[in-house]
């Protein structure tokens, strides 16, 4: 489903209404042609030396409406492997996006409610059409937590010669759930009554003057202790991308890193409460760079996309004073694989990961995958 002139719907696409805004006259309103669009994700995931596993990963709807030209409302609802059974970890549901825009003008908007962080190149634009390989990059799960979403409010717009902004007021991420392996990952609130006794700060600058080139940096930054008083945890992240293409040429890169302020503490105060050490580092980082070439390009049905792409994700990069870090979550990964558009709407993807670790111990096995993703 696509807007007129070419600008895809706000809820699954690049950038929301950022986009519309950069590419329409300002104040003017976002036409669209449709309520209700969405995607879906299935898998199929061999291990070395594991049993094969069939997963309907995500299905997503996302409905959208202008209350008016300038005030519009998109949501995005998402169930997660399948099904949800009582309180089993058998899948999730996860409102995603619930948010309201008021345009005002190209350079100053308006937004809020639910809304995706706007870090990296894969959280504000996550559907599997849109990326390489069955599965999201490494570093834009384990160091940037993909998808990640709170409750905030902030402004958003295009100024100068092709740069646009977003930059939110949003709900803290919770310390205490931070972990050795998946980093801040599992300290996402998920708008679930959001503690904000202290309020995070989000935002990303971007350059797209240049044809076929975009230029990114994001920044987070709050204080994540609140269910420790004692604690003073500042957590920031900070993200620097590039995207290019030219011809049948795509290129991407992305560099992320995670700073912990008062980790030890930290990892003290959790070892109290639960009896165990998280071993959370007090620095994570996580790089890739990525190429992708059109080696079939006769358009719909006839679209092919051979691609390679190299990681670096370390959740243990650097630890406070007397704490080792655990060599098995400094990884890296080659990944290689095509990918088949029979619809530019629709992406067939196989690939193969090589992975290892530093651990002399704690192997990280190879797997295959195969998916398939759709947007609509």
């Amino acid at each position: 489903m696509k807007f007129d002139g070419s600008i895809y719907l706000a809820g699954f696409l690049l950038l929301a209404s950022t986009q519309a805004v950069a590419q329409t006259p300002p104040g003017d309103a976002v036409p669209t042609t449709g309520p209700i669009s969405g995607y879906m994700d299935f898998h199929f995931n061999k291990g070395e030396a594991e049993d094969g596993v069939l997963d309907f990963h995500r299905f997503v709807l996302i409905v959208s409406h202008s209350f008016s030209p300038r005030i519009q409302f998109v949501a995005e609802l998402e169930l997660e492997h399948a099904f949800v059974e009582g309180l089993e970890e058998r899948g999730e549901v996860e409102l995603e996006q619930a948010y309201v825009d008021f345009l005002v003008t190209r350079p100053f908007n308006v937004r809020a409610g639910m809304l995706l962080v706007p870090m990296g190149i894969i959280n504000e634009r996550h559907e599997p059409p849109s990326f390489q390989g069955v599965e999201r990059p490494f570093v834009d799960t384990f160091i940037i937590p993909t998808t990640w979403f709170e409750n905030g409010a902030g402004v958003f717009g295009e100024v100068g010669r092709g740069f646009r902004y977003r930059a939110y007021v949003m709900a803290p991420l919770n310390a205490l759930e931070f972990s050795a392996d998946e980093g801040i990952r599992n300290g996402r609130q998920k708008g679930s009554r959001s503690v904000v006794r202290n309020v995070a700060y989000a935002g990303r600058v971007e350059h797209i003057g240049v044809p076929g080139l975009l230029l990114g940096a994001s920044a987070w930054s709050g204080n994540s202790s609140f269910l420790a008083p004692r604690l003073d945890v500042q957590v920031s992240v900070g993200e620097a991308d590039v995207q290019y293409k030219r011809n049948r040429l795509q290129l991407r890169g992305e560099f992320a890193q995670v700073w912990i302020g008062d980790a030890a503490r930290l990892n003290l105060t959790i070892s109290q409460l639960t009896g165990v050490s998280p071993n959370i580092a007090r620095t994570l980082r996580g790089f890739y760079a990525e190429g992708a070439y059109r080696v079939w390009q006769g358009g719909a049905g006839r679209d092919v996309v051979g691609f390679a792409r190299y990681e670096n994700y370390d959740t243990q990069f650097r630890m406070p004073s007397g704490y080792i870090p655990l060599k098995q979550f400094d990884r890296d990964a080659w990944i290689a694989g095509a990918t088949y558009y029979p619809d530019p709407d629709i992406a067939v993807k196989v690939d193969y990961i090589w992975q290892r670790n530093q651990s002399a111990v704690v192997t990280a096995p190879n797997s295959f995958n195969v998916g398939i993703g759709w947007w609509f």
